[in-house]
């Protein structure tokens, strides 16, 4: 199936991409903050709802993955990637989020050092460096672009890497943080489109049951035990993420850093309702797709008209890219 784009959607994209380096670009330093703590951890001043809408979006990257794993395997999607990461988030928000505050350190390798010595530090620099490699959201990025402006991916990887980080070199953390804010309601906004128009063209949750697999709406989708366990045994990770101990290092204190991850968590909880929908109407509209990694921007195509259409990419792209700047940074 092609994928078109009316001369509105394409005008859209192109203002928030604009509108991602402006933000990005005109982040302001604070000059009373020491100069690495201000470009490393924005003063350590991340206020509640900043602590939020940054979490939220950067740790949501994935989202054509997402979609592909819907489509194949439907309600496990929610088992498999949504329960275990509100279980470890929560443990995380508990039991390590005022300790991180605390310490007033800058990265998980100081806490080694700080703990250990210089070799288990660097050790675990590897580590953490293999951890938040961005290299698949380089690529999820470039596949959009590519569909969207009809580039070469190569070229679309490159072109779509440097409007995503470029603004970091000069804002530091708090471009990021600003940026992903913007990036938050835009995600959001574009998910809360399509569900909708899904509805009112095809039907609701009678639609969708009378047009997937039985087995699609099993909380194991068709998968072994075994499958499920080792997938919520790698969601331990939270409890490592640098993600969650750069925005706790930079909350303004920590109240806001443990109260900042359990409000995240019910965004994450509405979010993943909205995606794992969307999914579900894809498998639902679009039986036997090639390419299930197209199961988001394919269902876009026959459900969304113009504008809503631009909206609902807009949503994709701020979702990969909130994740790939701070991956990158």
């Amino acid at each position: 199936m092609r994928v078109n784009f009316a001369i509105e959607d394409i005008i859209l994209i192109v203002l928030y991409f604009v509108s991602v380096l402006y933000i990005g670009f005109r982040a302001k330093k604070s000059d009373n903050n020491d100069a690495v703590e201000e470009y490393l951890l924005a003063g350590r001043s991340l206020t509640l709802p900043m602590f939020v809408a940054t979490l939220v979006s950067t740790w949501y990257g994935g989202i054509l993955g997402v979609g592909e794993f819907t489509y194949k395997h439907g309600l496990a999607v929610w088992f498999v990637f949504g329960l275990p990461y509100y279980v470890f988030g929560s443990i995380f928000a508990f039991v390590l989020a005022g300790k991180v505050r605390r310490s007033k350190l800058f990265t998980i390798p100081d806490r080694l050092a700080q703990v250990y010595d210089k070799r288990t530090s660097f050790f675990g620099t590897i580590l953490t460096l293999i951890l938040v490699t961005p290299a698949p959201y380089f690529l999820m990025l470039g596949v959009l672009f590519q569909i969207i402006f009809g580039v070469d991916l190569k070229l679309s990887i490159v072109i779509s890497t440097l409007l995503s980080v470029s603004y970091l070199f000069a804002g530091g953390f708090r471009a990021d943080v600003y940026t992903d804010i913007f990036e938050f309601f835009l995600m959001f906004v574009g998910f809360s489109l399509i569900i909708p128009f899904a509805i009112v063209k095809y039907g609701g949750i009678n639609f969708i049951v009378s047009n997937v697999p039985r087995e699609v709406l099993t909380l194991a989708g068709g998968n072994s035990i075994q499958y499920i366990i080792a997938w919520f045994l790698i969601a331990v990770w939270t409890l490592v993420d640098p993600g969650f101990y750069q925005r706790c290092y930079a909350a303004r204190d920590e109240r806001t850093a443990k109260y900042g991850i359990l409000i995240s968590i019910l965004f994450w909880m509405i979010f993943d309702f909205m995606t794992m929908t969307a999914g579900l109407y894809s498998r639902a509209i679009l039986p036997g797709l090639e390419q299930p990694l197209m199961a988001y921007p394919l269902l876009a195509e026959v459900v969304l008209p113009k504008v809503a259409k631009g909206l609902f990419y807009i949503g994709m792209l701020a979702t990969i890219m909130s994740t790939l700047n701070t991956l990158v940074f």
